[in-house]
């Protein structure tokens, strides 16, 4: 199936699930999509620059990444749709909201490690499109530790995509501006 397939199929499954909670980009009334639209669009110029990637499955992983977390979507209804591999790669990408909140980013990380490099560079692309001007509601201790998780992404999947990593590393850098 064509890149343009995968991503449409997708994107309908994902903007359907998200619209169910009327999901906006946070201090704004941008549905939730534009969010995944924009993690997905890192997705595909990275595989531009990138040997070997494999851009259907990314694009669905990239546009999904928040179903689980976010939507009622179950992991279930995530494979039968798109098939176990997807459903593995959104489920690692979902942080566990059993675990003590500290404790989240680790896990999800350490789950992401055992994965193809595709799904290090969903996240290493979230966190790109998430380095944005803050939420207002932001203090700048919350300002700091966000960009203090962002450095820890970039440690620990560092060797998962060249290209993003270096956005990553540069987005970082920006977010310095928000910091007091």
């Amino acid at each position: 199936m064509d890149v343009q397939t995968v991503y449409q199929k997708t994107i309908l499954f994902a903007a359907k699930k998200h619209l169910e909670n009327n999901q906006t980009i946070t201090d704004s009334d941008l549905p939730y999509v534009i969010h995944l639209s924009n993690v997905t669009m890192e997705i595909l110029i990275a595989s531009n620059h990138t040997k070997d990637f494999d851009l259907n499955f990314t694009t669905q992983v990239a546009l999904l990444h928040d179903t689980l977390e976010d939507t009622n979507t179950t992991f279930e209804e995530l494979e039968r749709e798109f098939g176990l591999e997807i459903a593995e790669g959104v489920s690692a990408l979902t942080k566990n909201s059993s675990l003590p909140k500290d404790e989240r980013m680790p896990d999800s990380l350490n789950r992401i490690l055992k994965l193809r490099k595709e799904v290090w560079a969903v996240k290493l692309a979230d966190r790109i499109t998430n380095l944005q001007k803050p939420p207002k509601t932001w203090d700048n201790l919350k300002r700091r530790n966000y960009k203090a998780e962002a450095e820890i992404i970039l440690e620990k999947l560092k060797d998962g995509n060249a290209y993003l990593e270096n956005r990553l590393r540069a987005k970082i850098e920006e977010y310095e501006q928000y910091l007091d």
